[in-house]
């Protein structure tokens, strides 16, 4: 069933096109990714989608009564409202349901009271109140009493997240849906679309997110629409080869036009229609031979100053704010190679302890000793601040002119910026008239064109592209020095990083491999733990278990069976980050982890059914 078709929209800022003549169709029980570059439209495309910009050209054809939700960047929140008010302070169908029925409560005999019940059960809004509390407390609400007011950027986007999920629209319009969770609310959320018949439209930067939530994806790709019925490892092995036949078109036009271009200098003034039909062609072919791709690949030998034999120790840190201990009795010394990810719960003190690390706040207990050839670059999140009247390039050269490589060479600002996406003719826009990504874009390439040889980078991955954050990667990959993340993206963490710094309750554990390795390890303790808690209830009361023998087989081989899934799951999602996959061992693999994981929650949905048996 169609819900919405975008015929042949169009739109421009001044002289600037964002995208021309889009069309395609957003049909019932899709979960749709829309993926392009920074500053190509993708929010402009979404306001248009929910009404709220109009396009130049084109229209927007909806269902008759189709019901939408969007999440979007910018947030429209009563700030004088209580959590819990906000949540009933929207035009949310169900809550027009509930009214409706407690009106016709007084009169429980007549037809309006029969047809109130009858919506109740159709909006199944009989556990509202249940819903909307769960999903507070999986985005870490529970104050519901708290002014909108006194809620940080993050939490408010949460709440916005949890209203539209409560909405349950026919539509769910989502603008960057990760940003501002934690690795838990990913997870959970992530469920949540897995195992919802819902229907989706989203941008997202957060590849492991596409790759189990999304079963189409839309890319718009200098101005052209492309559709890939599959997943993110589909859309990878699809996207190169239609860029292959591209660069195969491409070069075959070149020769073409080479040739064409000697017939056009030789052709008298006086035309045949034969010959105005060749011209026409010859112009078609030149501009196909001249069409050129903007993705650069990073491959960069640095040479960045030397790190000395010290470089920096953390000794016996700690760190209150009110009541809240959020560091506690920490030491570390870093070591020439290290690259470290942080993780924890939003407010565990993640962004406290690289504040600290960097001496923008002060421990209040222990020290941070800094080594004297450390060169300290830090990526925060409050971004780039943008001065009226300046350009991209001037921006940059405030920072730098150039970053040194080996073999006595240099990569100019200019050259920096153009590996990041920036060209010759963007490096002149004005600063303010960039888009988000863009802005943080810049604000990555003014961290990185310092050279430093200790890099500290909170959250780069936030409103950045995917085309960006592999560019970024490869960079990464090659940096030489020091590296210390804090992201949200499993995908990048995975990719860049060797061991984890875990926050929890203010104490931080070193964990010896990436985000995969760490929530696998985390998944056997929990399942350890009940079996655990199980046999101990078992014990304490004397009760036999309440197995037949075929269960208690069954139990014993879903045990080894989850196991084995588990460790097979763990080494599919480390070769999909290896970056060493083909493209079609890419989809491959993807393939085979999205029956794992079916068949895992299957095995441990079964495992918990025949433990529960053992507590009778």
């Amino acid at each position: 069933m169609n819900y919405l078709s975008i015929e042949n929209i169009s739109k421009s800022f001044g002289e600037r096109t964002l995208f021309e003549g889009v069309s395609f169709g957003i049909n019932k029980d899709q979960k749709i990714a829309f993926i392009a570059k920074n500053g190509t439209g993708k929010t402009t495309l979404l306001n248009i989608i929910a009404g709220l910009e109009s396009a130049d050209t084109g229209q927007i054809v909806h269902r008759k009564g189709l019901s939408i939700a969007y999440l979007a960047q910018k947030m429209d929140l009563n700030l004088e409202l209580t959590v819990e008010q906000s949540i009933f302070a929207t035009d949310n169908p169900i809550l027009k349901v509930i009214e409706t029925y407690e009106k016709e409560l007084e009169n429980p005999n007549s037809d309006a009271y029969q047809s109130a019940f009858d919506q109740m059960e159709q909006y199944q809004a009989w556990d509202f109140e249940t819903q909307y509390k769960q999903i507070l407390s999986k985005l870490k609400l529970e104050n519901l009493d708290q002014k909108v007011s006194s809620l940080s950027g993050g939490q408010q986007k949460r709440l916005s997240l949890a209203i539209s999920l409560l909405q349950n629209p026919d539509l769910l319009i989502l603008d960057e849906p990760t940003n501002h969770l934690d690795l838990e609310m990913i997870e959970w959320l992530e469920s949540y679309f897995t195992k919802e018949k819902i229907t989706l439209f989203m941008v997202t930067h957060d590849r492991y997110f596409l790759e189990r939530v999304c079963n189409e994806i839309i890319e718009l790709d200098q101005g052209e629409i492309f559709k890939y019925t599959g997943n993110y490892s589909y859309f990878l092995e699809k996207r190169a080869a239609r860029l292959a036949v591209e660069k195969a078109t491409q070069e075959k036009a070149k020769n073409l036009f080479t040739k064409e271009l000697d017939w056009m200098r030789r052709q008298p003034k006086a035309r045949t229609t034969k010959s105005k039909s060749r011209i026409d062609d010859f112009f078609k072919t030149k501009e196909i031979a001249h069409k050129k791709r903007e993705d650069h690949q990073i491959q960069l030998e640095i040479n960045m100053e030397r790190l000395g034999s010290k470089i920096v120790e953390l000794h016996n840190l700690g760190k209150t704010f009110g009541e809240l201990e959020v560091l506690k009795n920490f030491d570390y010394v870093f070591k020439k190679g290290d690259r470290i990810g942080i993780i924890g719960k939003n407010g565990s003190g993640k962004s406290t302890l690289l504040n600290i690390l960097t001496q923008q706040i002060k421990p209040d207990t222990g020290k941070v000793v800094m080594g004297d050839t450390v060169k300290i670059g830090y990526y925060t999140q409050e971004g780039i601040q943008i001065k009226q009247g300046q350009k991209v390039i001037d921006v940059i050269r405030e920072f730098g002119e150039f970053i040194p490589l080996k073999k006595g060479k240099n990569l100019s600002a200019g050259g920096l910026l153009e590996r990041f996406l920036f060209s010759r003719k963007k490096q002149y826009d004005f600063v303010e008239k960039l888009s988000g990504g863009e802005q943080k874009r810049l604000y990555l390439c003014t961290v990185l064109i310092q050279n430093p040889n200790f890099l500290i980078l909170d959250e780069p991955t936030n409103d950045l592209d995917i085309v960006t954050l592999t560019i970024l990667e490869n960079f990464l990959l090659d940096f030489p020095g020091v590296l210390l993340v804090v992201s949200h993206d499993r995908f990048f963490m995975d990719k860049i990083i060797d061991h984890l710094f875990v926050l929890e309750n203010g104490v931080i554990s070193d964990f010896p491999g990436d985000y995969t390795d760490y929530k696998v390890f985390k998944e056997s303790q929990i399942r350890m733990s009940k079996k655990s808690e199980k046999t101990e209830t078992r014990d304490k009361s004397h009760k036999k278990p309440t197995l037949s023998y075929q269960e208690k087989k069954d139990f014993k081989n879903l045990e080894k069976d989850i196991s084995k899934l588990a460790k097979e799951k763990e080494n599919l999602e480390a070769a999909f980050v290896s970056g060493t996959l083909s493209e079609d061992k890419m989809y491959e693999k993807g393939q085979q982890l999205e029956k794992i994981i079916k068949e895992l929650d299957q095995k441990e949905e079964s495992w918990l059914e025949l433990s529960m048996k053992l507590e009778v």
